[in-house]
């Protein structure tokens, strides 16, 4: 097992499949880019800055993100 490190784990990824929500605009703000390019994870990473460390996920958690951030259980 390797260790995970945030800071090179985006490095394999197709730098063309980051994406941000419309709602982000073009000055970026305070927003998330994710990245689908790759069939078996889903990657995310700070909008404004493209060097930003990236969060790897498999896709069995990123479903379950998803779910319940769609069910509301990160309400405020």
């Amino acid at each position: 097992m390797s260790a995970y490190d945030p800071n090179t784990a985006g490095s394999s990824l197709d730098d063309r499949a980051w994406a941000r929500p419309r709602l982000c605009g073009p000055n970026s703000g305070n927003c998330v880019e994710v990245n689908l390019g790759n069939a078996d994870v889903v990657a995310v990473r700070d909008a404004k800055l493209a060097t930003s460390p990236v969060l790897i996920f498999d896709n069995a958690e990123w479903e379950a993100f998803m779910a319940a951030a769609r069910a509301g259980e990160f309400d405020r």
